[in-house]
């Protein structure tokens, strides 16, 4: 049977398959959309994470070249710092090993008399010049006229030869202004040690660039021998007296005791004898008396 379908009647419908079809995509652009929003969502820490970690070596850099710069400061400060530590010791150690000179000069201002003695040696002036040595008892002054003063003396350490018979030496200073030049040139007592036993007259030497009278004596005993030197020069109108004396103990060798180097002795004395200088004395009256120095010298 054949329908007929009326321009009044309405069609059957018929499913709408764009409808359903836009449905559908609408409804999968909003799940996209979903899906693509929580793809953003988790995406954007991730891509924060991925800038910081691509962003962290640049910090990692800057922390390390900056403990590399930091170090290396204190490094080069700490240069100077040990300098100024190690400094002073050269300084310090020049002074320790300063050596004193082996030398020292004695000087009187009042008889002008100066000379050089070995530091070891001792010196004694004033009123205990006059030297009293082991074995040898007083020395007595080799003016012809009385008056003279002594001024220093200077005796060698006793242990200066162990194991020989020495037992001391010394070198005295004595002025006399009493005595003319003419009378200097004299002694009271002169060497006798000759075969007749006539005094000797005395020996006109030259001590450095002085113009000296020598003359020498002699004492013996059994337990001990005494011999001396003297020597007179004439400067700033007095008599200058220098005595060279050397005691030694014994005739014999007993016990392993040698006869001291008299000559080796006499030539240390003699030592001292060439580096005495006189200077100018003021002689005023009423004068107040000057004090005698001691000072290094040099070698």
């Amino acid at each position: 049977m054949t329908t007929t379908w009326k321009s009044g009647d309405k069609k059957p419908s018929k499913p709408n398959n764009n409808i359903i079809s836009g449905t559908t995509l609408s409804s999968w652009s909003r799940q996209q959309k979903l899906a693509m929003i929580a793809s953003l969502a988790m995406l954007g820490p991730l891509l924060a994470v991925s800038a910081c970690s691509k962003q962290s070596p640049k910090p990692a850099l800057v922390g390390v070249s900056s403990p590399a710069s930091s170090s290396a400061a204190p490094a080069a400060a700490a240069v100077p710092v040990t300098a100024l530590t190690i400094a002073p010791s050269p300084a310090t150690a020049k002074k320790t090993s300063k050596k004193r000179p082996a030398n020292v000069t004695y000087s009187d201002a009042n008889s002008g008399v100066s000379f050089l003695y070995p530091r070891k040696f001792t010196l004694t002036s004033g009123d205990k010049t006059q030297p009293q040595p082991a074995a040898m008892g007083d020395v007595p002054m080799n003016f012809v006229q009385p008056g003279g003063v002594a001024v220093a003396t200077v005796a060698l350490p006793g242990g200066s030869y162990p194991g020989s018979d020495f037992a001391s030496a010394f070198f005295n200073v004595n002025v006399n202004r009493s005595v003319s030049e003419q009378e200097c040139e004299h002694f009271a007592f002169v060497d006798t040690r000759n075969a007749d036993g006539e005094p000797v007259d005395a020996e006109k030497v030259k001590i450095g660039s002085t113009d000296m009278e020598m003359t020498s004596d002699f004492s013996a005993s059994a337990i001990k021998q005494a011999e001396t030197q003297y020597y007179h020069s004439y400067e700033n109108g007095a008599c200058y007296e220098y005595v060279l004396g050397l005691g030694t103990e014994g005739f014999a060798t007993e016990g392993g005791i040698e006869h001291v180097n008299r000559d080796e002795v006499f030539a240390k004395l003699e030592k001292i004898l060439a580096t005495v200088k006189i200077n100018p004395v003021k002689t005023e009256q009423g004068a107040e008396p000057a004090i005698a120095t001691i000072a290094s010298g040099k070698e």
